[in-house]
């Protein structure tokens, strides 16, 4: 089963990205940075979302990388599904965090369950028919709305959803262009998805 194990972002200081993240989210090994190299604007086309237990933890990732320079999109706050918010990094990358459970349950702070990158797929069946092609297994598929790809224990997750839905979800407009100033390492081959998202063998 190929799996994703780390995200590079391309970013403008290196140095600066690992320290925002250090302080924001502690992710480690499986975020990355590189020195960004070709421009992009508006929705870059995926979002990262950092799945969690309540939403006290919630809260202990969210106010720490608002403090460390993110810019808040959406406030963190209770909603149908659960509890969370959405932030903007430095860099540009758009994160969401948030949990399904509305009450605290005690969880220790700053513990991250689940890394999902969610690609806003133009065409959401297309992508999901190539990446079962490259060796990924699907866990739970609606249609051609949302598609979410089996994981191995502490690798990334990749979910699938349509490119305005996603965006509409992170409170961005669907529209940008250029580079997506992202790199997805995994256990598979070199590829470029339907969407432009390049895949290498992870170093």
């Amino acid at each position: 089963m190929t799996t994703i194990t780390a995200i590079t972002l391309d970013v403008p200081d290196t140095a600066a990205a690992e320290t925002f993240y250090d302080k924001a989210f502690g992710l480690g090994d499986r975020l990355r940075f590189r020195t960004a190299q070709q421009p992009t604007s508006g929705f870059r086309g995926f979002v990262l979302s950092l799945v969690v237990a309540d939403p006290g933890v919630v809260d202990s990732l969210i106010t720490p990388a608002l403090d460390a320079g993110a810019t808040e999109i959406k406030p963190a706050k209770k909603s149908f599904w659960g509890y969370g918010g959405v932030v903007a990094a430095p860099d540009g990358a758009i994160w969401k965090v948030a949990t399904s459970n509305k009450k605290a349950s005690g969880a220790p702070a700053r513990q991250v369950d689940d890394i999902v990158l969610l690609i806003g797929a133009d065409d959401v069946a297309a992508s999901k028919k190539f990446y079962v092609e490259q060796g990924l297994d699907v866990a739970k598929s609606f249609g051609r709305k949302y598609v979410e790809f089996a994981s191995e224990a502490d690798s990334v997750k990749l979910a699938l959803y349509g490119r305005r839905a996603a965006a509409k979800d992170a409170g961005v407009d669907a529209e940008g262009s250029g580079s997506h100033r992202l790199l997805v390492g995994s256990s598979g081959a070199s590829f470029t998805d339907p969407d432009g998202i390049v895949w290498e063998p992870a170093r």
